[in-house]
């Protein structure tokens, strides 16, 4: 998945894990004997304005609204999912790289469209035979 010194996002981008801080802590809820000993949490923060990102996609990330991004423009991730650090770590890593890859896909713009011909005329056959079906619906008035 990464290499030895960087975090691969895409096949022709990568960042520099010197530029991601990680942490290990213990992690909360139950767990047993070893839930007061052993740090299997991971704290990650990736900060994105002082990363190697180009800064349309730093911009992009700044402007998301997710809570794991702070008001400082640090995405802060916490991994506790399994009992395993390397496990943690790896999780946490993936979950930075989704974050960056979602502003990295460029936005369809909608190309507008106009209804078929054949679509008008199946719209309103359908609003006829409704019409008539909620006019059979109706009290039948005796002369």
């Amino acid at each position: 998945m990464e290499t030895l010194a960087h975090l691969k996002i895409s096949s022709n981008f990568a960042i520099p894990l010197i530029e991601i801080e990680i942490q290990a802590v213990r992690s909360q809820g139950s767990g047993g004997q070893n839930v007061n000993k052993v740090s299997t949490a991971i704290h990650l923060r990736f900060d994105i304005k002082a990363s190697s990102l180009p800064e349309h996609y730093k911009e992009k990330l700044l402007q998301l609204k997710d809570s794991r991004i702070s008001s400082e423009g640090i995405i802060i991730i916490k991994a506790q999912r399994y009992s395993s650090q390397a496990k943690n770590k790896a999780d946490a890593l993936n979950r930075l790289r989704e974050i960056i890859k979602s502003v990295m896909v460029p936005i369809k713009l909608r190309t507008p469209t106009q209804p078929t011909k054949a679509s008008k005329i199946k719209r309103l056959e359908s609003k006829a035979i409704q019409g008539r079906r909620k006019s059979l619906r109706s009290k039948i008035e005796e002369e």
